[in-house]
């Protein structure tokens, strides 16, 4: 089985869950059900790992201190790209190497989501003209701001028009489960909600991958 490989960049000053959320549903889940699976490979969909500007230590906020597994130069091909948020997206907004690789990374990806301010940035690259999307509730505005043309959803914690964006924190783990379910199945996504405890109560979802 082929897994597909789920990039994360991250950055200093991104919001820990946004990132970690994402991560702990993507590399859970099985395609065999059980907890025994969990320890071997064989039926992970995915290969997920981290992806920074530079092998240099990433501090997010809190504190945390954060190795990348890949800097940008290094990584493999990602085909399933997270763009997380956090304080640190409001530097980036002007940072040009950043906006292209972005940029960069969505052209071969078959798919790309973001997290809270996460939008933010796949805004300013250009990627969300015309597209519906959210963010955090805090920067609703400062989305629309950036593209007029980008369509609001301001009351929904997922929202997938070819790019799937998600509300604040928290509500990543809900997108990555919405991809989960959509590429693996519901049955799959529940499974592995059930192996993390997460009571997963299938929130609002507006479009289709």
């Amino acid at each position: 089985m082929k897994k597909q490989a789920v990039g994360i960049l991250i950055f200093d000053d991104v919001e820990v869950l946004d990132f970690a959320g994402p991560f702990e549903v993507f590399s859970r889940t099985r395609l065999v059900a059980g907890a025994d699976s969990r320890r071997r490979d064989e039926s992970a969909p995915f290969e997920v790992f981290t992806v920074a500007r530079t092998s240099d230590t990433v501090t997010a906020i809190g504190g945390l201190k954060v190795t990348p597994t890949y800097a940008w130069n290094d990584a493999p091909r990602i085909d399933i790209l997270v763009v997380p948020g956090g304080f640190g997206t409001r530097a980036l907004l002007n940072d040009y190497a950043t906006l292209q690789w972005i940029r960069s990374v969505a052209e071969r990806a078959s798919l790309v989501t973001s997290v809270c301010t996460g939008a933010l940035l796949l805004a300013q690259s250009g990627l969300l003209t015309h597209k519906r999307a959210t963010t955090h509730w805090a920067a609703l505005d400062l989305l629309a701001s950036l593209d007029p043309s980008i369509h609001v959803e301001r009351h929904a914690r997922v929202v997938s028009d070819g790019i799937v964006s998600s509300a604040g924190v928290s509500a990543g783990i809900d997108m990555a489960f919405d991809v989960v379910e959509r590429l693996c199945g519901r049955e799959v996504a529940d499974e592995t909600a059930r192996y993390i405890e997460y009571p997963r109560a299938r929130p609002e979802s507006i479009g289709a991958l």
